[in-house]
């Protein structure tokens, strides 16, 4: 393998492609990154036998010598982004060593053959699609904090990400609490199609959406999905479970709703939860014509209370929720305006945007 590169060309690449990689594997083959250089192309793939990604560069000139080794990933990502910015790197060797050269500086590698390195099966394709990268990164970033962790129903640590003919629509939930934004897209022959996406895949999708990407191509299997944006493509395993019927969680609108700033909502939310109890985050929201009160109080009798104007329907009520999760919401929406609907003191709240139906959140009360 003999060949030369801008380290600029190749920085954001070695970034995505080593950060699938975990740092502590079973097979020790998976702490590396395959490098693959035919021609004026070269690829890298990194992989924890979950999610894959690979990345494609085109080389400025053709390589001396084509070749197919893997790296150590923490040190390859470690050694570049220790070089100038400017600088232009050689790489050479064979074998169980791999030489960089830039200018003075030299780093010798150990390398391991590619035979060992896993590739994933796509084959049996059963729906594609193409989002503009900013439809994608919206379905993730207003959903995605609604994710479980580490619960033992594993269906709930991650994303649903749903296709039919008129939509693409991303689901969370982790059983308190339920996020669910949806994008249009031009009616197909797709029928519906589910999928549910592992936690580290849909981190991995929101970092792979950085600046400069437009189109995002996704392709779904029975068991895997894969997303291609500009020349990265990742493959992940998809979870292998039956995702709740989140149609059934949405409640109706209730008799009771609260319009009012998403910023001053936001704002009163944070200062209360500073003297909410630590371990249950409850606060007391009292809707009154006109006015939403917050009431926070924690065991050492501190309490906080901030009143806001709000646009509101009803005679009123007294609802407790976990403050964390109404902070959460406010962060994913992005219209300054907000509605909370309510029913009664026990029944779910229902927040959403006036005039968008595109986003919805379900927040479940707790006594206090």
């Amino acid at each position: 393998m003999k060949f030369e590169v801008a380290r600029g060309a190749l920085s954001r690449a070695i970034q995505l492609v080593s950060g699938v990689v975990e740092r502590r594997q079973t097979l020790s083959i998976l702490s590396n990154v395959r490098l693959v250089v035919d021609g004026d192309e070269l690829s890298l793939t990194g992989t924890d036998l979950e999610v894959e990604m690979v990345a494609r560069i085109k080389l400025a000139a053709p390589a001396a010598e084509g070749g197919d080794v893997t790296l150590p990933a923490r040190k390859l990502a470690d050694l570049w982004r220790s070089l100038p910015e400017d600088a232009s790197v050689a790489v050479s060797g064979s074998g169980e060593r791999l030489t960089l050269r830039s200018g003075r500086t030299r780093f010798t590698l150990s390398s391991r053959p590619s035979a060992e390195f896993p590739s994933f099966d796509v084959s049996g394709v059963r729906c594609t699609l193409g989002l503009a990268a900013e439809d994608l990164q919206r379905l993730i970033s207003r959903t995605s904090f609604a994710m479980a962790q580490q619960d033992v129903r594993y269906f709930l640590n991650g994303l649903l990400f749903e296709v039919t003919p008129e939509h693409v629509r991303a689901v969370a939930t982790d059983g308190h609490r339920l996020a669910l934004t949806s994008v249009l897209r031009e009616a197909g022959g797709t029928q519906r199609t589910q999928a549910i996406v592992p936690r580290k895949a849909v981190q991995e999708i929101g970092r792979l959406l950085g600046e400069g990407a437009h189109q995002a191509d996704i392709a779904l299997g029975d068991a895997f999905m894969c997303v291609t944006v500009g020349d990265f493509t990742l493959t992940t395993k998809l979870v292998d479970g039956k995702f709740p019927d989140y149609e059934k969680v949405i409640p109706k609108a209730g008799a009771q709703h609260a319009v009012g700033s998403r910023e001053a909502l936001r704002q009163a939310f944070t200062r209360a939860a500073v003297l909410s109890n630590e371990k249950y985050r409850g606060v007391r929201l009292v809707l009154t014509p006109g006015l939403l009160t917050v009431h926070a109080n924690n065991p050492e009798q501190e309490e906080a209370e901030e009143s806001i104007e709000v646009d509101s329907t009803g005679e009123g009520l007294e609802i407790s929720f976990n403050v964390s999760y109404l902070q959460e919401v406010l962060a994913a929406i992005s219209s300054d305006i907000v509605r909370i609907n309510l029913s009664d003191s026990n029944s779910s709240a229902l927040i959403d945007i006036p005039g968008d139906d595109s986003s919805v959140y379900v927040v479940m009360p707790m006594r206090l």
